[in-house]
């Protein structure tokens, strides 16, 4: 792999990794218009786009530090909101954790084609169209409900957060291990669905990335320098070299932490339907790249 061929894959995953519009499916398209896709080193691509995530890990804990910090404490017993958001985050990332190690191979064996992905572009861009319908007409309409999550007409901060919405959200984020699902689209739309603001929605899908990419990024590393051991073969870092997955996940890094920023500041102004549209022009744009040759079919 050559540096730039890193700089531009860091870019992708960093730009489009907390964005609910599918990391996977812009890294395929990244992967496959640089013939990374295809040929002896496709393996070690597919996981140095895993390990690269961990420059988004990094950008999450530099730009939610006070979190991170108060949560620290919160288990220190010194500060009781930061214990609940501490276990809240522990609830909604053990539903992954578990179904993840059970998965992977599977996944990677019958989900990550072409079809699969585009079918997962196209549904959760109409699932984004609808959940932020469904917000705007519970903001104007007051609905009778007493068993509500939500009080009627009004939204949640991420500190009023129960467990009950945790393990909604961690449950809606194993729906994400179907490649082109999006992490962050399960995360951001399930605490809207539960009430949050869509800022403090995507604020908690932020933080809970921290156990939930680290875990992923740790478990496919282990899993390719394994393999490569047990098997005789090359493992990434000899195949790609050292130099690309340490640019890689700089950029990342750096793109990262500017995404962060402005999806909290366009989550302010506007709602999520925009972002379904986009996966769903993605979805025609990866079919069109395969069926006119311009990227390998997988």
């Amino acid at each position: 792999m050559e540096w730039w061929q890193a700089v531009i894959l860091g870019l992708v995953e960093g730009i489009t990794e907390y964005l609910p519009i599918s990391s996977t499916g812009h890294l395929i398209i990244a992967s496959g218009l640089m013939g990374l896709a295809d040929g002896a080193q496709k393996a070690s691509v597919d996981a140095f786009n895993i390990v690269i995530q961990g420059g988004a890990i990094l950008a999450v804990l530099g730009l939610y530090f006070p979190r991170v910090v108060q949560m620290l404490q919160g288990i220190l017993g010194r500060d009781p909101a930061g214990r609940r958001l501490a276990i809240n985050l522990i609830v909604a990332f053990c539903p992954a954790a578990v179904l993840g190690v059970l998965l992977d191979d599977w996944i990677e064996a019958r989900l990550f084609h072409l079809w699969p992905v585009a079918l997962a572009l196209a549904l959760g861009g109409v699932f984004m169209i609808v959940v932020d319908r469904m917000r705007m007409r519970h903001l104007r309409d007051r609905p009778s409900q007493e068993h509500d999550l939500v009080e009627p007409g009004r939204e949640l901060d991420i500190d009023q957060m129960t467990w009950k919405h945790a393990l909604i959200i961690g449950l809606l984020q194993t729906i994400a291990m179907w490649p082109g699902t999006s992490r962050s689209m399960m995360t951001i739309t399930g605490g809207v669905l539960v009430g949050l603001r869509p800022r403090h929605a995507a604020e908690f899908s932020f933080l809970l990335g921290l156990p939930t990419l680290g875990g992923a990024t740790v478990y496919k590393l282990a899993k390719n320098l394994m393999h490569a051991t047990q098997n005789d073969t090359p493992s990434m870092i000899e195949q790609l070299g050292l130099t690309p997955i340490l640019i890689g996940l700089a950029v990342a890094t750096i793109s990262a932490a500017l995404a962060v920023r402005w999806l909290v500041s366009f989550l302010n102004r506007h709602g999520l339907s925009v972002f379904g549209w986009y996966r769903l022009a993605l979805c025609v744009l990866l079919i069109g790249l395969v069926l006119t040759g311009m990227i390998e079919a997988f």
